[in-house]
């Protein structure tokens, strides 16, 4: 920090914490988990109001299920910024839309989907298996690659939460692992999200894409190829699913029209959002040598 002195006028020139509103991608380590307040305090540098119901983490859907949000607060690297990645469970059994199929969850946190129990792929059934939870998918998919130091080959590792603590807002397992043995830092992906009042008027906020983390050697791949090229997406999608690579079925997660992110989002490092950069409605950046500038 500097100092100035004008005419009497000295002090240290404060730190400012906002950092604004960032796209892409960064390398990120997990600082804490469904904090309460003094955690806010001490783990964020955040004092939260008394009207504040940040720190209440359980809840109920429509449905009248029990449901859990879960905060992994992510720390930048470089900058520091922190940035919270949101999971929601309901302690319902996920089905796709006209129910024909049921999702099941195994023991070590990957999903597969079936008509029928008997008709499992017989990998998954190798190991211990149940019926998968709403939302389970996301934040098992987020832990795996969080905990990439777990040799998920091995027929004896898990990674598998009590179900009905977790629902419950217990999430005590999950911060045993902060800086633990398996913990690996990761790259996410920040987006800006455009929410439209009732009234027309459009608010932005800060977010992280929930569906999809690499690790951190990954980001180097981003460096080397814009995945923002039209011709480059093309490529990807005549490949085969099983000759991509981790980070090139992130890219076609991310930018799926139907499923992928609906927020505007850049494949580069990460940096200041300009909101002038996206087309209106959409989250694809104009480019200065495309057709769309």
């Amino acid at each position: 920090m500097s100092e100035q002195k004008t005419n009497g006028i000295s002090g240290k020139v404060r730190e400012s914490l906002d950092f604004g509103k960032k796209v892409g991608l960064f390398p990120a380590k997990v600082i804490a988990i469904n904090p309460n307040r003094e955690e806010y305090k001490d783990l964020l540098g955040m004092t939260l109001s008394d009207e504040s119901k940040a720190d209440e983490y359980t809840g109920e859907s429509k449905e009248g299920n029990a449901t859990v949000r879960i905060n992994f607060w992510l720390e930048e690297m470089k900058s520091k910024q922190k940035f919270p990645v949101t999971f929601f469970l309901e302690n319902k059994i996920r089905s796709n839309k006209d129910a024909t199929k049921t999702q099941y969850i195994n023991n070590i946190g990957v999903c597969s989907w079936s008509d029928d129990e008997n008709n499992l792929p017989d990998w998954f059934k190798k190991r211990d298996y149940r019926q998968a939870y709403t939302g389970e998918e996301d934040l098992y998919s987020f832990l795996r690659t969080w905990l990439g130091k777990l040799d998920y080959k091995d027929a004896e590792s898990t990674l598998q939460l009590e179900w009905k603590q977790l629902i419950k807002g217990n999430v005590k397992d999950l911060k045993s692992q902060l800086n633990g043995e398996y913990t690996t830092p990761i790259v996410a992906l920040a987006v800006v999200k455009t929410i439209v009042k009732e009234d027309g008027e459009s608010k932005e906020y800060q977010g992280v894409y929930n569906r999809g983390f690499l690790p951190e050697y990954a980001l180097k791949q981003f460096r080397l190829v814009d995945y923002s090229k039209p011709d480059v997406l093309a490529a990807l999608k005549k490949r085969a699913s099983k000759d991509l690579k981790p980070h090139e079925r992130f890219v076609l997660q991310v930018t799926d029209s139907e499923h992928g992110s609906k927020d505007s989002f850049l494949l580069k490092d990460l940096r200041d959002y300009n909101p002038e950069e996206f087309l209106v409605g959409t989250n694809t950046p104009i480019s200065s040598d495309g057709s769309d500038y």
